[in-house]
């Protein structure tokens, strides 16, 4: 092993969590360096396609669990570089939810209001902007003509995407070739960088332990840059603040495995995981129904055979977020470009007279996939999610060199959560089926369990130190220094995709983070504006930090 290195502040992850937190403490002075278990792409290394070696295996990690499977980001940038940049705010009643505890699961500090200013800082660095019809996609403007058709609404979902750069390729999941998609590699991360920020890619961390003088030593492997199973070195660095922002689905497992050296874990570390209640329906179109019903054509151009021309989610109907509604009767529908792959392999066959996912009825169903639509539920789960012990390694026992790995994460959906997993279906098909549209049928669970690309909760923030793993500073019970600022930080479903939301509470933890560093001995500030330079936000996040640190 080589000699410990030491700095300031050590960044976990480089997605919204770390990268946020990587700006903000470079920029006020601090030392700080950021381990990164994926690889460091450039726009013009993401492919259009899927073979293996390219960007669409590199850059994932998709873990199996039992009864749960996770799709993320393995990379720098993280969830950003393979994420659609839908960006819409948490529901307001989404903060006063009480899930399965009885009680209001966010903290009483953070409400829709109080995060507003932390809202529009985000929204103001990357940027996020109100799309438009005129920027729907024609999946978006079908979803949206079939809700109005059956007497509901459906709105165009705000977005983290340059509209001039966007070429509507729709490989946005690939990463973005054309920058268009404001992802963290075009302002957070460069601003750090540029502020004496180090990323180091393709650094595993294993293990935290303590320190003699009350900091901490974080451990690490250096993986092979093909072969993710191979690791070619390894090292450790101390740091008086260490910020984690693995992932939900790493987070924990980091915590779990480093129990014996710092010492017992809060009991909700690596309990109370949500998967944001998703939930996939596939609708298979009648073509002649749709020009019918909808009064909508292709116009014979293959380029927008199976919608692939375009965006990612570009519309939803959001009716069913009503505060009135009982918990776990509140849901979104989103319309959701899917590629082909694990989509062809799980969409299940309506009506089928024999099984649902293979067979003579499912290869006829996967001839007209180009006349698929897919249906995306966010719904309030139970946060019944646990992981287990954790593998000797990393996050995952992988059996691929690149993106499949087995997980320690045992899911059993609750009534609860299969009540709003009932409910959703049934609205998609009361929407898609009405007048014989289309046959609407949910992915199938019988192959990978129920399955996330917004894992969330696993080490989550809180006022009860029984049901949270952290304060509402995002600072480690028992642990002073460890702070969390990934999804896993955040109580519970979101009912809206959640990436918006992990980098406001992001950047709502940066003062307290600042404040623990300063009390540690690092001579650090708070005060830097957004990554490029504005300042229209700046003012109300300031007021807010003053008003966190009792000034």
């Amino acid at each position: 092993m080589s000699a410990v290195e030491s700095t300031d502040v050590l960044v976990i992850g480089s997605g919204f969590g770390g990268a946020i937190a990587a700006y903000h403490l470079a920029a006020g002075g601090a030392r700080v360096e950021v381990l990164e278990r994926g690889p460091w792409l450039s726009a013009e290394e993401f492919e259009h396609d899927f073979k293996f070696g390219t960007s669409s295996t590199r850059i994932f990690d998709f873990v199996i669990g039992e009864g749960m499977s996770l799709l993320g980001g393995n990379c720098v940038g993280g969830g950003s570089v393979v994420y659609f940049a839908a960006m819409p705010r948490a529901p307001r009643f989404v903060f006063d939810r009480q899930g399965g505890t009885g009680r209001r699961m966010w903290p009483a500090a953070i409400s829709r209001d109080a995060l507003e200013p932390w809202y529009d800082r985000v929204a103001e660095a990357l940027p996020v902007t109100q799309m438009t019809w005129d920027d729907a996609t024609y999946a978006g403007g079908l979803w949206g003509a079939a809700c109005h058709a059956a007497g509901r609404t459906a709105n165009p979902v705000p977005a983290a995407i340059d509209r001039e750069l966007c070429t509507n390729c729709n490989w946005m999941m690939a990463g973005c070739r054309f920058d268009a998609k404001r992802s963290l590699l075009l302002n957070y991360l460069p601003a750090a960088l540029a502020h004496g920020a180090r990323i180091r890619p393709l650094h595993e961390v294993q293990q935290i332990s303590r320190t003699e003088d009350g900091g901490y030593r974080v451990a690490y492997n250096v993986v092979h840059d093909v072969d993710y199973r191979v690791v070619v070195g390894s090292g450790s660095i101390e740091a008086k603040i260490v910020v984690l922002a693995a992932g939900t689905g790493a987070t924990p497992v980091i915590l779990q495995r480093s129990e014996a050296a710092l010492g017992p874990m809060p009991y909700a570390v690596g309990r109370y995981f949500s998967g944001n209640g998703e939930r996939l329906n596939t609708a298979i179109l009648d073509e002649d129904k749709v020009g019918e019903l909808l009064g909508l054509s292709r116009g014979g151009d293959r380029r927008y055979a199976a919608n692939q021309i375009g965006k990612g989610p570009t519309v939803a109907t959001w009716d069913h977020l009503d505060p009135a509604r009982p918990e776990y009767e509140r849901f979104c529908l989103e319309q959701l470009y899917f590629p082909p792959g694990l989509g062809t392999i799980l969409a299940q066959v309506p009506d089928a007279t024999g099984p649902t996912w293979f067979g003579a009825q499912k290869k006829e169903m996967v001839k007209r996939w180009q006349s698929w639509l897919t249906v995306f539920t966010m719904s309030e789960d139970d946060n019944e999610g646990v992981f287990g012990a954790p593998p000797p390694t990393g996050n995952a026992a992988r059996f691929s060199q690149q993106m499949l790995g087995f997980g320690p994460l045992k899911y059993v959906p609750t009534p609860n959560t299969l009540r709003g997993w009932e409910l959703s279906d049934a609205e998609a098909r009361r929407i898609l089926e009405k007048d014989g549209l289309a046959r609407v049928m949910p992915w199938t669970n019988d192959v990978v369990g129920a399955y996330t690309v917004h894992p969330l909760s696993s080490c989550r923030i809180g006022d009860d130190p029984a049901t949270s793993a952290l304060d509402d500073r995002h600072e480690l019970r028992g642990h002073p220094g460890i702070f969390v600022t990934d999804g896993s930080a955040v109580p519970g479903a979101l009912l809206a995709n959640p990436a918006f939301t992990i980098a406001a509470l992001a950047e709502r933890a940066i003062p307290g983070i600042v404040e623990a560093a300063r009390a540690r001995g690092v001579d650090v500030v708070y005060g830097a504006p957004a990554p490029d330079g504005g300042v229209s936000a700046r003012g109300a996040a300031l007021k807010a930090a003053a008003r966190m640190s009792g000034h």
